[in-house]
């Protein structure tokens, strides 16, 4: 392999067989390099190949003045955070969660401190990217002896949220609330705590990401006959004057009218979660 791009001494990149450009890390690897020199492969650390040319022009930009460290360690959350989810993460988390860790790392040593105002929202909408962004925090500190708040496990949850959902962040941060609301008007109406190890509250909450994440990116279900709708109506009537509430509220707040086939689920979905029998 030729050196295609000297980035700093320790990342270059290169030009794999299928003419697709990959940065390549490791210490001492470009050092006294030009473009054209033979890669010294016993130096290799770490490939990335980031198909989205975008993405890869701006992690090239941001690999110029973040530590190897930094970035090591930011490839090894991801990697974590793929392997417990069993998910692809979109590749733009290597620019997004990289600078993010970046700057609490330099905030950490200046004394400044960022409060994460959804904390709470994401341990429990979001709690195995949660749980990721406390081994993180765990990660960085074995790795570099920084200790980093618990509101960065939060942060560093939504980078990995919002790679999943391939969303931008304001969204991210939109939808959680969204989800918060609704959960919150259920409760409300119906008096009661849920209970968040149930498998019916696991389901609900998987639709509602996927609610919410339609409701943003403006895609709706558009139903072929409104049988389920009248249905629920007429033998989950409480469940959907519950929905009515949801209905109103989203009208109000995002302009947006709910389907007939979105009440309808919401309705089933609401029926099982308060039915604790």
């Amino acid at each position: 392999m030729k050196i295609a791009k000297v980035i700093n001494n320790n990342v270059i990149s290169v030009i794999d067989p299928n003419n697709k450009e990959l940065v390549v890390m490791g210490r001492g690897i470009a050092f006294q390099k030009r473009p054209g020199d033979l890669v010294d492969e016993s130096k290799i650390e770490k490939i990335f190949k980031l198909d989205n040319k975008d993405v890869s022009e701006k992690f090239k930009t941001l690999l110029y003045d973040v530590p190897m460290e930094y970035m090591d360690i930011s490839e090894q959350i991801i990697s974590y955070a793929k392997e417990k989810l069993g998910k692809k993460l979109n590749d733009s988390i290597y620019v997004s969660l990289t600078d993010h860790i970046t700057f609490a790392i330099e905030r950490n040593q200046k004394g400044l401190t960022i409060s994460n105002p959804l904390l709470w929202e994401i341990k429990r909408i979001y709690s195995d990217e949660y749980e990721i962004g406390l081994k993180a925090l765990k990660m960085i500190e074995e790795a570099l002896g920084i200790s980093l708040p618990e509101d960065e496990s939060g942060f560093i949850a939504m980078h990995i949220v919002n790679a999943e959902l391939n969303e931008e962040m304001p969204n991210v941060v939109n939808m959680t609330r969204l989800i918060q609301d609704i959960l919150n008007i259920v409760k409300y109406h119906f008096k009661i705590e849920l209970d968040e190890e149930s498998l019916n509250y696991f389901r609900f909450l998987t639709h509602l990401k996927f609610f919410a994440q339609r409701l943003y990116t403006e895609t709706t279900h558009k139903s072929g006959d409104d049988f389920l709708y009248e249905m629920v109506k007429e033998k989950q009537k409480e469940a959907f004057a519950c929905v009515e509430k949801i209905r109103d509220f989203i009208k109000k707040t995002h302009n947006h009218e709910l389907t007939k086939e979105e009440m309808a689920y919401l309705t089933i979905h609401i029926e099982r979660v308060v039915n604790r029998s």
